[in-house]
């Protein structure tokens, strides 16, 4: 495979941090020609991007768990491609492979970044392209580190799973079924609550759309919540609060609802109940984890060739949507995985 090096890359640049919501002015198109890589570097053309909740935190100034987009940066973002120009001796033209590709159609890996597992090979015998940026990926990844190292899940426990339609939230709530837990979700609309049941198959789920949360707590939860994986934050993180029994396990991933507040994160009321009940509230940073990824990876896989989990993407195509289609996350419109495809391949 080849590539002519005359070609354009087209890139979505940061022009501005956004107050709320952000919007198409808030990002900057540009293009510039594509360079062939350096010694010991690699190549590769964009094919699908992972669209995410927290590209919005990465979008604010600030000290967070990693370094801002700076402004007028290419959009962080994961994805995967296909290497077609190598210039390092553990990867080839043709070759499949995942990392932090950025919103652009190209994307430059130096030697030095490779080094740092800033790009891997991906098998697609283990699963498709998309399963790869789904269950096999961060979402997936974040899913199995958070729920097994914080939740601790054991057979016979409640868990319960907001964003339950999401990427992350799919993956938690088939894993904790897998592992023997009764297992409720919480998502927006009928559509997406009768898919987490009768295709994922979640015991219960609530539509946090209809006001039927603390009600819906009380029905499916009768003894109570021992793990509550919150991928929302807000009121549901508080109205599970009022639920929880003694040494319960939060594991915080994530409080969407809360992303783009104009002002201060709204943190939970309830959290005396974590002192009456000896419960704890735990963050997960799928990051900390890199050196296991490949052993998580193994036991997804598996699971997905046996039929016991599910993965659904919804895809929406061109690198031209990325202002509008990033959007569809904070709105609910997603449903499943969101995926960016930039091209085919």
């Amino acid at each position: 495979m080849s590539i002519n090096i005359a070609a354009t890359n087209h890139q979505v640049r940061l022009a501005r941090r956004p107050s709320g919501m952000p919007a198409r002015a808030d990002w900057a198109f540009t293009a510039e020609p594509v360079a062939a890589p350096a010694a010991g570097g690699v190549l590769v053309k964009t094919l699908d991007l992972s669209l995410d909740p927290a590209m919005r935190g990465w979008m604010n100034e600030g000290k967070s768990y990693i370094a801002p987009v700076g402004i007028d940066e290419v959009m962080r973002a994961g994805g995967i491609g296909v290497v077609v120009a190598s210039e390092h001796s553990a990867f080839s033209a043709g070759q499949y492979v995942s990392g932090a590709l950025g919103v652009q159609e190209y994307a430059n890996f130096p030697a030095d970044q490779i080094a740092r597992g800033a790009l891997v090979p991906i098998d697609l015998a283990l699963g498709t392209r998309l399963q790869w940026l789904n269950v096999l990926g961060m979402p997936g990844m974040t899913a199995y580190f958070g729920l097994m190292d914080v939740g601790e899940p054991k057979a016979g426990e409640t868990v319960v799973v907001s964003g339950a339609a999401g990427a992350v939230g799919q993956t938690v709530g088939q894993l904790a079924k897998i592992k023997g837990c009764r297992v409720v979700g919480i998502a927006g609309g009928a559509a997406k609550c009768e898919w987490v049941v009768r295709e994922l198959g979640f015991d219960a789920c609530i539509d946090y759309k209809a006001g039927a949360v603390k009600d819906g707590l009380k029905q499916h939860c009768p003894k109570g919540v021992d793990i509550y994986f919150d991928n929302v934050g807000g009121e549901i993180l508080d109205a599970v609060l009022t639920r929880i029994n003694r040494k319960a396990r939060i594991v915080i991933c994530g409080a969407i609802s809360q992303y783009n507040n104009t002002e201060a994160v709204k943190g939970p009321a309830n959290y005396l109940s974590l002192l009456v009940n000896r419960a704890k509230m735990e963050g997960i940073v799928v990051f900390d984890n890199t050196a296991r990824f490949p052993l998580a990876i193994a036991e997804m896989a598996g699971y997905l060739k046996a039929g016991t989990m599910k993965s659904r993407e919804d895809v929406v195509r061109g690198l031209d949507t990325f202002p509008e289609s990033l959007l569809k996350l904070f709105r609910g419109e997603n449903f499943g995985k969101l995926v960016l495809q930039v091209a085919e391949g």
